[in-house]
């Protein structure tokens, strides 16, 4: 069973998403050994000592262990204390910071970022010496009603699509402007809530190329579920030449779902049938498509085909 959770979840395109993994399969395996353990005595006490259909006497009485009691308490107790161990490094290993405020209380700067174990035939020196050789990249992110606005301040870059380097470290800096948002990538095991007034750094290092997707992971909204978009992690040169075709692009506004399904919902001189949303409650319209300088071609909050 262990080994089977592995299956149970997206591609591990983060190192941070390898460490979770682990630490989920030690949970597993260890839940699922307890449970065979405290199960299958049970169903063979039932199938084979069963009292007979017109027996109502007592059973025997059973003396107290001390022995047994202490055993039965000691035993959890370091199960208990040894897996908030394990997972409080697994937490610290993978070191993806916080809200500014508690930064220096809980991540100290000798904290090492997260480093994967060895998996989808990369060599974990390999990972290692890109992420420490190569610069931090910087990504803000704002999160509104119902949109996710990405901007690389050194190129002066938005867009409605994160675009990442693979094997390298990314810290992102978090804000909302209005409600509470959750930054949720799901292939990345990771996730972080978006506080108003906050501004969050949130670290992670992706390693493994491919198109994934963020989600809003709190509900913040009518709409929220439309809050999504495709994350794009790709090797650095063609990161970079992400990065200069964008460049080019002049600032237009994007497409945006939660606009266009409020604005179809609440246009009186189509049909019904023309609507895409049709609801019977009240909600406050969305926030204006945001202006960037790039844009998917396709729908950003479509699922993937």
């Amino acid at each position: 069973m262990a080994k089977q959770s592995y299956s149970w979840f997206p591609p591990e395109a983060a190192a941070e998403a390898k460490l979770l993994d682990d630490l989920f399969s030690l949970f597993t395996g260890l839940g699922t050994f307890i449970y065979l353990g405290v199960i299958g005595p049970f169903l063979y006490s039932l199938v084979f000592h069963r009292a007979s259909k017109y027996d109502m006497s007592d059973g025997p009485p059973i003396e107290g262990n001390t022995w047994l009691e202490i055993i039965w308490t000691a035993v959890p107790l370091v199960l208990v204390l040894t897996l908030s161990f394990v997972s409080y490094r697994t937490y610290e290993k993978m070191a993806v910071r916080g809200p500014m405020e508690l930064v220096h209380l809980h991540m100290p700067q000798m904290m090492q970022p997260a480093y994967a174990e060895p998996f989808d035939s990369k060599p974990q020196q390999e990972i290692q010496n890109a992420v420490e050789t190569a610069p931090i990249e910087q990504i803000d992110v704002t999160a509104k009603q119902w949109a996710w606005i990405f901007h690389y301040p050194k190129q002066d870059i938005t867009s409605t699509e994160l675009h990442l380097p693979v094997d390298r470290r990314v810290r992102f800096t978090l804000r909302s402007q209005d409600v509470l948002h959750g930054f949720y990538i799901p292939a990345f095991r990771l996730k972080q809530d978006v506080v108003p007034n906050h501004e969050i750094d949130f670290e992670l290092t992706p390693v493994k190329t491919g198109t994934y997707r963020l989600r809003d992971s709190m509900f913040s909204g009518t709409y929220f579920g439309a809050n999504q978009a495709d994350v794009v992690v790709q090797p650095f040169n063609e990161y970079q030449q992400w990065l200069a075709d964008a460049a080019t692009g002049s600032p237009t506004p994007a497409f945006n779902r939660a606009a266009f399904e409020y604005s179809q919902a609440n246009d009186r001189s189509g049909t019904t049938k023309d609507k895409v949303a049709v609801r019977g409650w009240d909600t406050i319209p969305p926030a204006s498509p945001p202006v960037v300088n790039y844009a998917p071609k396709h729908e950003p909050n479509s699922p993937p085909a």
